[in-house]
């Protein structure tokens, strides 16, 4: 699937990850507004890596023209 095919379902809640990859990447989740302190934070992404938890992910010009994303189970 192409970024632009599979945004709406990361959106809805559903992981994502490229084939790609094949590393200790286990998948991209979406993370919606919310607030922190009383202050409103905008939605992010964060990748789920094997032995490391949670990190921001930044999709590449890559990444966003791949079209090897799938959705992770």
């Amino acid at each position: 699937m192409t970024f632009e095919e599979i945004l709406p379902r990361l959106k809805n809640g559903e992981k994502i990850i490229r084939k790609g990859w094949g590393g200790a990447e286990l998948y991209v989740k979406y993370v919606p507004a919310t607030t922190l302190d009383g202050l409103d934070m905008n939605p992010y992404f964060v990748i789920n890596v094997t032995g490391e938890g949670y990190t921001m992910f930044t999709p590449t010009v890559c990444d966003i023209l791949a079209d090897d994303w799938e959705i992770v189970l």
